[in-house]
């Protein structure tokens, strides 16, 4: 299988990445304020440097978006893999896995010295590719829960 472009996004990229987060929400039922105001946001949490766009593919086709944090507990910093869509048409394909292994790379190459990331139970396609990847999902045989709430 021939090797996926990934690549980091820019300022001139934020119109497509956008396009694919809106895209993301509208396929999982999630709100979305449309992917020109999703542009915006991505321009301006990607000129903070806390945060990183990663494309792939030509059209592009995928996208991963990753924050970073300070840890805890080390001197290092923690990496939260907070979305990552490929197109339904390019699925299947190893765009998903370039990107996250793309992601990984970055996050490594900024300091950080763990990833975390959470994704729906019924996403077996993504927890397989993550659990391929050395993500776990339980420690000490207790289910991690991710709770969230608007304020």
């Amino acid at each position: 299988m021939a090797p996926h472009s990934v690549r980091l996004a820019g300022p001139d990229d934020a119109a497509d990445a956008g396009r694919l987060l809106h895209d993301f929400n509208v396929e999982y039922d999630a709100g979305t304020p449309g992917p020109e105001a999703l542009a915006q946001r991505l321009a301006e949490i990607m000129a903070t440097g806390e945060s990183a766009v990663l494309l792939g593919g030509d059209g592009p086709d995928g996208l991963a978006i990753l924050r970073f944090r300070p840890a805890l507990v080390t001197a290092g910093l923690e990496c939260y893999l907070a979305e990552l869509y490929v197109v339904p048409d390019r699925r299947g394909q190893g765009l998903g896995r370039a990107l996250m292994d793309a992601a990984i790379e970055l996050a490594r190459r900024r300091g950080a010295d763990t990833m975390d990331l959470n994704t729906g139970e019924d996403d077996t396609a993504a927890r397989a590719l993550y659990a391929s990847l050395g993500f776990v999902s339980d420690e000490g045989g207790a289910t991690n829960i991710y709770y969230e709430r608007e304020l």
